[in-house]
């Protein structure tokens, strides 16, 4: 078995030689390297150009006008819907911290919102940094409870 794993050979034309352009008339690619002649292709950076280079023409990213305003130091907002809650016993207190027991709220966030879309019949305290106009109104109808918790402090980075 040794034996003939030692006279494995590659195919015939697999492995070649690597071309060396620009190194002499017999290597087939000399003096132009194979860029053909002058040119901005021809140059050691033409291929290589800006991200958003269009020609020489002002690029659409500055043509096009600026709007809006995005906030660096965005807030991730958790939104569970009223009709999850139904799940839930009747009295029961929900929170954040319950609402990721039971896989209702994924991953980091930093507020929980409660939204109004389904609907609830069980009685609950609902413990969460805002609500939505129908998610209020459709817990206090049910005979529950709302708790707007404090929001949590915006921590911009530290100046150094």
């Amino acid at each position: 078995m040794a034996d003939r794993l030692a006279k494995i050979a590659a195919p015939v034309g697999s492995n070649t030689p690597k071309t060396r352009a620009g190194r002499g008339v017999g290597s087939g690619l000399g003096k132009t390297a194979g860029r053909g002649q002058k040119g901005q292709k021809a140059r050691s950076t033409g291929n290589m150009g800006k991200k958003h280079f269009q020609g020489g023409q002002t690029p659409i990213q500055r043509r096009l006008p600026k709007r809006g305003f995005r906030n660096p130091f965005p807030l991730a907002v958790a939104e569970v819907n009223i009709g999850s809650l139904e799940v839930f016993d009747t009295g029961a207190t929900i929170d954040e911290a319950l609402l990721r027991e039971r896989g209702f709220v994924k991953g980091k966030a930093d507020k929980l919102k409660i939204l109004g879309d389904g609907e609830l019949t069980k009685k609950l305290t609902v413990r969460a940094h805002a609500f939505s106009k129908s998610a209020a109104a459709k817990i206090e109808k049910a005979g529950g409870t709302i708790v707007v918790l404090a929001p949590p402090a915006a921590e911009a980075p530290a100046a150094g």
